[in-house]
């Protein structure tokens, strides 16, 4: 069976890139792309004001919400409260992991009434800096939210608590022979020629890309095994390792 892709967009809030994500958006549409939209609903994160708040910005929400483009929780208010690399552990920063299942239950409960406010339901979790902890999970379970877009695996499956795992594992798209392969991008950061990459990622990957519901269907009874777990020790130690040369250099 041959690779498929799943294209993930994070940090999406007010001030987001709203003059690049324009013409992202309307590339998407070219080739009927449905991707996950990691919203943010209550950013207090500076890093991610590049742009003037968008007062429409909820109503785009629901738009793409309608168009079948899977909308995720990416956290609370996008702002990192302490030092804990959480599960996955490749940021020593989180908003979540370290705390108590109380305190994270009343972030995501908070998180999730401005959702529903805006009429919007979150089918995915996805962490702010990919931290986050097993009380995280326990107080998502509480706000209704199953479903992790995370971590690093061959291919989507469901763990002994009931977690359905779609594995995050690249930020670009790259070949790979098998696999469910999520590529996470930042449109925050990007300039007119990570657009223009893009596209060519789109064109040249056009038949092996596939979307939450799809992955959802085909995968939900899958559990994780050895080679999942292999491969996620050798990725966590390139990244480890990669983390340490940038550190040093």
């Amino acid at each position: 069976m041959s690779a498929k892709y799943l294209v993930r967009f994070d940090a999406h809030c007010t001030t987001m890139n709203w003059q690049f994500w324009a013409e992202i958006e309307a590339v998407l549409d070219e080739h009927r792309i449905k991707p996950i939209l990691a919203v943010v609903p209550d950013n207090q994160d500076r890093k991610l004001a590049v742009a003037p708040a968008q007062g429409t910005f909820w109503e785009h929400v629901r738009k793409w919400q309608e168009r079948g483009w899977t909308i995720g929780l990416h956290g609370y208010q996008h702002a990192y409260t302490t030092n804990d690399r959480g599960i996955v552990g490749i940021q020593r920063r989180s908003e979540f992991a370290g705390l108590s299942t109380k305190v994270q239950e009343e972030k995501l409960q908070k998180a999730v009434a401005i959702f529903r406010d805006k009429e919007i339901v979150p089918r995915v979790w996805v962490a702010p800096g990919h931290s986050f902890d097993w009380n995280t999970l326990e107080a998502l379970k509480k706000v209704g939210i199953s479903v992790v877009s995370d971590g690093f695996a061959l291919a989507p499956h469901t763990d002994s608590r009931g977690v359905f795992w779609i594995p995050q594992q690249l930020w670009k798209f790259r070949w790979r022979p098998f696999g469910v392969w999520t590529v996470c991008c930042h449109h925050n950061t990007w300039t007119a020629q990570d657009i223009s990459q893009f596209r060519q990622a789109l064109e040249k990957y056009r038949h092996e890309i596939t979307d939450f519901s799809a992955v959802t269907s085909a995968y939900c009874r899958r559990k994780c095994g050895p080679m999942d777990n292999l491969y996620a020790k050798a990725h966590s130690t390139f990244l480890s390792l990669r983390s340490q040369l940038q550190t040093t250099a």
